[in-house]
């Protein structure tokens, strides 16, 4: 390096900077340096890389099963209105099985006029085939076919209109 007429070090076009270390051509030493640290990123990066693929691993599950989630809880809820408009059971799972896949289980209960609908599947990808995620959505409505105890419906059962008032 050669000295400005302030005092200060200037360097000259042809050095060059590697790390912290400034190396000249003419410096003893600088293409030691530089190997060196060129071998320290890879080692680095060889340790470094399994975990950052195994965070992308866990990432990419995750959204699997969030993705899964939403699709099997739009299916119960979709499963539980078709179920309240009296469609038939197998109408239902074929409806189920639209919105949340065709792996998709799902399984009615009915509780007096309350129906509920429980949907369960295991979330997809490698990650999720050797973890045993089984995400479940439930949805339950009251019936709305006519004769479900409203006083609409089971006086329509009877006959009576709805103005009329049954004794």
């Amino acid at each position: 390096m050669t000295r400005s007429p302030v005092g200060l070090p200037s360097r000259r076009p042809h050095d060059a900077v590697t790390g912290s270390m400034v190396c000249s051509r003419g410096e003893k030493g600088s293409l030691g340096g530089a190997a060196n640290t060129r071998g320290a990123v890879t080692a680095e990066f060889a340790v470094a890389l399994p975990a950052v693929l195994a965070l992308l691993a866990m990432l990419l599950a995750g959204a699997a099963a969030g993705m899964t989630q939403l699709r099997i809880e739009e299916g119960a809820r979709a499963g539980a209105r078709a179920l309240a408009r009296g469609d038939d059971p197998a109408a239902v799972e074929r409806t189920v099985r639209t919105l949340a896949g065709s792996s998709a289980a799902a399984s009615i209960t009915a509780d007096g006029e309350w129906v509920t609908i429980t949907v369960t599947d295991r979330v997809p990808g490698p990650l999720g085939s050797s973890i045993p995620w089984t995400l479940t959505a439930r949805a339950s409505t009251r019936s709305e076919t006519a004769g479900t105890g409203t006083a609409v419906g089971a006086g329509a059962a009877r006959g009576l209109t709805e103005g009329e008032v049954s004794r």
